[in-house]
């Protein structure tokens, strides 16, 4: 029976440890979010500095005020935590979105961080491969939004033609387009304000409707890798040589 208390005692003390390293593993994940964010923008440090000794501050003068120091210092200092951790999170995705500009698939990205009522598809519906343009799609009750990742000027004329694709598919749903860029235009968006941009969009189909639109819009598949130039696919033969090992 001593046998058996020693073998749960030592059961204990393996599970034991299990809350201690999740709470390392968030404090190291906050750091990691901590060093991201001032990294890409160092004023972010100042700010959370800010948001966590003002309230401290604030709370210890009111509560040399009232005569109740102690209480209202450390109601300064929770307040400070929460204001510095909603702070840093709004942040940390600034941050995030600066650290993706200028890059390839951005729009897509950004696409991607919308969490509900939308399909997003993951890879570019159109795409140029000289430019390196591409055209990525979401699909949801607003309609269906377009999204061109590259110069506005010059990404337009293949939004234009995906847009011509999915009205001879889907002619009677809206379908919107967007550009990433400085916001310059009507429809030219911030890329860290293009998911709110998309989810703003007032609601035109219902969830039955927004289900076939994305059943029909699979006819027009995703992009096809070309073909080699001076091949003919129909015409093509094997090479019996070759497949027999010779």
């Amino acid at each position: 029976m001593a046998r058996r208390g020693s073998d749960a005692g030592r059961g204990g003390s393996t599970a034991a440890p299990r809350p201690k390293k999740q709470r390392w593993a968030r404090t190291r994940q906050l750091k990691q979010v901590y060093d991201m964010t001032v990294r890409v923008d160092p004023s972010a440090k100042w700010v959370l500095l800010a948001a966590l000794v003002g309230p401290i501050v604030v709370g210890l003068l009111i509560g040399l005020l009232t005569g109740h120091p102690i209480y209202f210092t450390i109601l300064g200092v929770l307040v400070g935590i929460l204001l510095g951790m909603f702070l840093l999170g709004r942040r940390a995705e600034r941050a995030a979105y600066m650290n993706l500009e200028g890059q390839k698939g951005a729009a897509g990205a950004a696409l991607s961080s919308i969490r509900r009522g939308w399909t997003i598809e993951q890879e570019p519906v159109a795409a140029e491969a000289r430019s390196q343009d591409m055209v990525f799609r979401a699909i949801g009750r607003g309609g269906v939004v377009l999204v061109g990742d590259g110069p506005p000027t010059r990404v337009k004329k293949l939004l234009e033609a995906e847009r011509r694709k999915v009205t001879r598919i889907v002619p009677n749903v809206p379908v919107h387009l967007f550009t990433v860029g400085d916001g310059g235009s009507e429809n030219e968006v911030p890329l860290r304000k293009l998911a709110g941009r998309v989810q703003r969009l007032k609601p035109q189909l219902t969830k039955q409707e927004v289900a076939a639109v994305q059943k029909r819009l699979k006819a027009l598949g995703g992009i096809r890798p070309p073909v080699p130039k001076g091949i003919d696919p129909m015409n093509a033969r094997p090479d019996r040589r070759a497949m027999r090992g010779r």
